[in-house]
């Protein structure tokens, strides 16, 4: 059997008799254990101390504050905009002394008096009072301007800015001749400016805008065709005559005197080109040549326009004096589109009694003429004694033209 060399627990010692208080001292010792302040090995916090919290959110609280502050801040602002809207409404700094105060810019056929006549006005008023929009559709009235902007500079100037129309051709109305833009608009002519443009007839004061700046696109077309391809014959004509849109005249310069050239109302250049190619042609068969009708197809109608209208108003001595400093041609001072050469007069006149013939009459004399013409060479074909009428295609047509038939009507 093995040794025991361990130590032996006696039985009293195991089991201690039963009337030892053995429970009650451990569960003492449990009790004091438990209740004895003994410094815990392991780091715990404190217990917390309550604090008596607010009745609104942290977050809520911390917004209000910001919005008081901007509220603050916005009052003092506005109390100092007042301080400087006062300030500035009184003080003299900000006044306008005078015309040296306001700069203008972009003139150059426009007067600093017309633009004087609308800012005068404005002289030693406040400069923050001053009505830009205002002064703005004033300047843009003047007809020179096309259209302004006006500024302001602190503390006292005004700066005005001027963008002038563009003319593009002189214009009659009346007895007065005038600058026209591509849109229309009427213009006065300035001093000591000359200009190289044809006058345009056919227009009056009395139209609206709208209907002269139709009249402008066909001139611009016209202008356009005739200077297609570096020819520039747009520089040969004194007038151009707007009043039919059907049926466009211009007058053409030429050493041997003006003629006036009926061109329709389309294909300009190419019947300009006629005329300019057989002018010295119908020159020497007629033996005097005053206007061409280049309007109809295949054949060309000479002096149609030799029993024309009355001229217009004649232009007074100052405004033909002034018109021709401008550049205006002699040629379109003196002569009209529509009637180149007067009629004569009751005086030059000779006094020949004719017999008064009822309306069948004169049908059947009209109808005698007819005839005359028709039997008539085919080359020229006489209408009247004003005007002839020119085949370019080969071969004899026996009844006359249309337009050749409305002139003999009317004899």
């Amino acid at each position: 059997m093995a040794r025991k060399t361990a130590p032996t627990i006696s039985q009293e010692e195991l089991y201690p008799p039963f009337d030892e208080p053995v429970r009650e001292e451990f569960e003492d010792a449990r009790l004091l254990d438990l209740d004895a302040e003994v410094e815990s090995p392991f780091l715990r916090g404190q217990k917390r101390v309550s604090v008596r919290r607010s009745s609104l959110p942290r977050k809520t609280a911390t917004r209000l504050t910001w919005t008081a502050v901007l509220l603050v801040l916005m009052f003092l602002c506005t109390i100092g905009v007042a301080a400087l809207y006062h300030y500035g409404e009184r003080s003299w700094r900000f006044r306008i002394e005078s015309s040296d105060s306001i700069e203008i810019s972009g003139l150059q056929n426009v007067t600093s008096s017309q633009v004087m006549e609308v800012m005068g006005g404005d002289i030693g008023r406040n400069i923050f009072f001053v009505p830009l929009a205002q002064r703005k559709k004033q300047l843009e009235q003047i007809p020179w301007v096309e259209s302004a902007s006006v500024m302001r500079f602190v503390p006292n100037r005004l700066r005005i800015e001027v963008q002038e129309r563009t003319p593009i051709a002189f214009a009659r109305i009346g007895p007065k001749i005038l600058l026209v833009d591509a849109v229309g608009t009427l213009m006065e002519l300035p001093a000591r400016k000359k200009f190289s443009f044809p006058v345009i007839v056919g227009m009056n004061s009395g139209e609206p805008v709208s209907t002269r700046a139709a009249r402008m696109k066909i001139y611009r077309e016209l202008v356009r065709q005739l200077d297609a391809g570096g020819a520039r014959y747009s520089q040969d004509l004194s007038e151009v005559d707007l009043a039919d849109p059907d049926d466009v005249k211009v007058l053409a310069n030429n050493r041997e005197g003006e003629v006036l050239v009926h061109l329709g109302s389309g294909d300009y250049l190419q019947r300009y080109k006629i005329y300019v190619s057989h002018v010295q042609e119908w020159r020497q068969q007629f033996q005097k040549l005053e206007s061409v009708d280049l309007r109809y197809d295949r054949q060309i109608i000479v002096n149609p326009d030799l029993q024309g209208t009355a001229r217009p108003a004649p232009l007074s001595a100052a405004a033909a004096k002034r018109a021709m400093a401008a550049g205006v041609k002699p040629a379109a001072l003196v002569t009209h589109a529509i009637a180149l050469a007067e009629a004569p007069t009751a005086s030059e006149k000779p006094a020949v009694k004719r017999k008064k013939m009822s309306r069948p009459g004169r049908v059947r004399a009209a109808m005698k003429r007819n005839k005359v013409a028709a039997s008539a060479p085919a080359k020229t074909v006489v209408a009247n004694p004003a005007a002839a009428v020119i085949k370019t295609s080969p071969g004899a047509n026996k009844k006359p033209s249309p337009a050749i038939a409305k002139g003999q009507e009317q004899q």
